[in-house]
């Protein structure tokens, strides 16, 4: 970032939300230019002093972010579970001191990010960001549109709350087994639990975005390096 760039893609960037939210941290003065309230609409470069909540947001550091296709049969520790294989096998020995940002379960597929930078972390996984996850799901039988109309606009109980999400039904399948769910939570295994609370197996599960990132072609055991 040698040359000026909008505020607010320094900060989506940077900080991992949406040009819109980044415009919202602006608004709300929780952002400061050379000690002075932030303006939309501004310009900025490495010469100037970028603060959130008073904390200086550099332009340049030394973290990586990675976006990584996790294959099923892994689990996202750094330790292997009994017989169970851990991503890190499969992650040159230089990424092997990245944290997962968030998880997914041994059978659970796609995206993930792992990095070293933990405000990033924090600003994907906090409940507070509300940052989406998508993903697509295969179940043992067809859903009722009863069911999905529940989940999506009711929510179900799982036990340690309300599960609520979008169910969308992929229509290049015709067997209502199908559908793409879109959530801006991830308690523990809460897609499996709220299939399982109605009556459903959960048979695959695949993600394929978390927050602005994207799967984006990687194939099964890639990875590939995230420019902010």
């Amino acid at each position: 970032m040698d040359n000026q760039v909008r505020l607010n893609k320094f900060l989506a960037s940077r900080l991992g939300v949406s040009r819109r939210e980044a415009d919202e941290l602006i608004s709300s003065g929780k952002i400061t230019v050379n000690g002075a309230p932030a303006i939309t609409g501004v310009k900025v470069d490495k010469n100037d002093e970028v603060c959130y909540n008073k904390k200086i947001i550099p332009f340049a550091t030394e973290y990586t972010y990675l976006a990584f296709h996790k294959p099923t049969g892994y689990v996202c520790s750094r330790r292997a579970q009994g017989a169970t294989p851990t991503l890190y096998d499969l992650l040159p020995p230089n990424f092997r001191k990245l944290k997962t940002v968030g998880r997914l379960d041994k059978d659970t597929s796609g995206l993930i990010l792992l990095t070293d930078d933990g405000d990033f972390a924090f600003r994907l996984t906090h409940p507070k960001f509300h940052k989406e996850k998508v993903y697509e799901v295969e179940l043992d039988h067809p859903l009722t549109p009863l069911h999905q109309q529940m989940i999506s606009d009711f929510g179900i109980e799982i036990g340690d709350g309300v599960s609520q999400f979008r169910v969308i039904r992929n229509e290049i399948f015709p067997d209502r087994k199908h559908f793409t769910l879109i959530l801006a939570e991830g308690r523990n295994r809460q897609i499996r639990r709220t299939f399982s609370a109605l009556g459903y197996e959960v048979a695959k599960l695949h993600r394929t975005e978390f927050g602005p990132y994207k799967l984006s072609g990687l194939k099964p055991g890639e990875y590939a390096i995230i420019k902010l």
